[in-house]
């Protein structure tokens, strides 16, 4: 899946690797590299020394970017991971839809 199908703040399933069948949110995206970085999956141990920034150090968990690829959108109606098409509806604006046929909201404009 191409990461312009999924924006930030989309609910999101993994269907490949360590952390395949969990869910989460879109935290960031990297066009570049075509990887996206979601809440609570592909977390790492970071071991940090004391630092003037970071009093405390020691061992912190951080996610780190997945593949796009090993990601599938979550379609509202069903619930399931769902392939994404992009549409363009009467006015000409460019519109995501799942294969269920129901239309994706952005959740941009729902934080709005």
């Amino acid at each position: 899946m191409s990461v312009q199908r999924l924006q930030k703040g989309d609910t999101v399933v993994v269907i490949a690797g360590k952390d395949k069948g969990k869910t989460g949110k879109v935290m960031r995206l990297f066009q570049e590299a075509d990887r996206v970085t979601v809440e609570g999956i592909n977390l790492v141990k970071r071991h940090m020394k004391p630092n003037p920034r970071m009093q405390q150090g020691g061992i912190l968990e951080r996610e780190q970017p997945i593949h796009a690829s090993n990601v599938m959108l979550v379609d509202p109606k069903t619930g399931k991971p769902t392939r994404v098409k992009v549409k363009t509806d009467d006015k000409g604006v460019k519109v995501r839809v799942a294969k269920s046929g129901e239309e994706i909201p952005s959740p941009r404009k729902a934080a709005s």
